[in-house]
């Protein structure tokens, strides 16, 4: 080659040289090879294919970011360099490591996948208990158990009103007492009243006894008879319920019917407010009616009487607790021309002292 041809060669290369000084240009591709879309990837050991980009691999400033949905997004998947190449449909990629980033998600369950529950589950015995100590044994053991903790009679007493009333000079004395024998769902009820003046026998007085059969929860359904010890002499039928009525009032309702015919009710209620674990305040509301005029009882056509009364009583133990309170009662209609009749005040405010017990 003729020196002058050489340097004119050497000149029109300077600019190319320049722009790709500072990389390793591999060697030149021969002639036949095609464009490869997976330029710059670790191919694994698949032979490093030629390319006709000398930028493969560099970071392109300014190209758009590649949908990260797609491992190739932002390469060159165009048509082959020639038409001997096969079309990139059908690619296999399975052998091709595409670096750590680009790792094949891991199928995981769903929400709604659940592992069955192993063979031998509910293969052992129904009690395990019976196992250890015998079946035999158990079911005594469990029999104990249901008569202690079920199905067992108990005795409970309570004076619910042990009190000592004034009156404007007229001091009186009241009880009212209550219990049962029985189990749970069936009991035998016996059930007192009565008032009089101190020093006198009592003007009013009452025992009753009643059976008990609970019909939904926390009432009873009571039937039985009562009978009148202070006044006239009277036996009565009665039916009735007792029970705990929404927000905690306890009710006792009765209907009696008497040897001679009357029909009369009454119904009372109380319930506890708790002030402090000791310090409680009860009021309470008693209505007794009557289906018509008794003159022998001085009981008039209606609302007979109401008493209506509050009483603040200290637990020193649970089950004995005195107490203070305030009453006032109503003679209302005939009842209250019977009341005048015998020169009684048909109205009356007492002043309550006593003690309430159970056991």
């Amino acid at each position: 080659m003729k020196p002058a041809l050489a340097i004119v060669l050497l000149l029109s290369a300077a600019p190319a040289l320049a722009q790709h000084q500072g990389h390793d240009m591999p060697e030149p591709a021969p002639a036949e090879a095609k464009a490869d879309p997976h330029a710059g990837h670790d191919m694994g050991d698949q032979p490093a294919p030629a390319t006709n980009d000398p930028h493969a691999g560099h970071d392109m400033d300014g190209q758009a970011d590649a949908d990260p949905a797609d491992p190739h997004a932002g390469h060159d998947m165009g048509a082959p360099s020639d038409g001997n190449a096969e079309p990139m449909d059908g690619m296999d990629h399975s052998t091709m490591g595409h670096g750590a980033g680009m790792a094949a998600p891991t199928a995981s369950p769903g929400p709604d996948m659940e592992t069955p529950p192993p063979p031998e589950a509910g293969s052992g015995p129904p009690r395990a208990a019976d196992a250890i100590w015998g079946a035999e044994a158990m079911a005594s053991s469990r029999n104990d158990l249901r008569r202690t903790h079920g199905n067992f009679p108990v005795f409970w007493f309570q004076g619910d009103r042990l009190e000592t009333q004034v009156r404007g000079g007229e001091d009186a004395y009241l009880w009212d007492i209550q219990g049962y024998y029985g189990g749970p769902t069936e009991r035998l009820w016996f059930k007192s009243e009565g008032e009089g003046e101190w020093g006198s026998s009592p003007e009013d007085a009452e025992v009753q006894a009643l059976f008990s059969k609970a019909f939904k929860p926390f009432w009873d359904f009571q039937a039985g008879i009562r009978h009148d010890i202070g006044g006239p002499d009277t036996t009565h039928a009665v039916i009735g319920v007792q029970g705990l009525a929404p927000y905690m009032f306890e009710v006792d309702a009765g209907l009696f019917l008497s040897h001679r015919g009357d029909l009369t009710a009454r119904v009372e209620a109380e319930v506890d407010q708790r002030i402090t674990q000791r310090l409680i305040l009860q009021p309470r509301i008693e209505a007794n009616l009557s289906a018509q005029d008794i003159p022998l009882l001085g009981i008039g056509a209606g609302f007979d009487q109401i008493e209506v009364g509050a009483r603040l009583r200290y637990e020193i133990r649970r089950e004995f607790a005195p107490y203070i309170g305030v009453e006032q009662s109503w003679r209302t209609g005939r009842s209250a021309d019977f009341a005048r009749a015998r020169g009684e005040d048909p109205s009356a405010t007492s002043f309550i002292a006593g003690i309430r017990f159970w056991f």
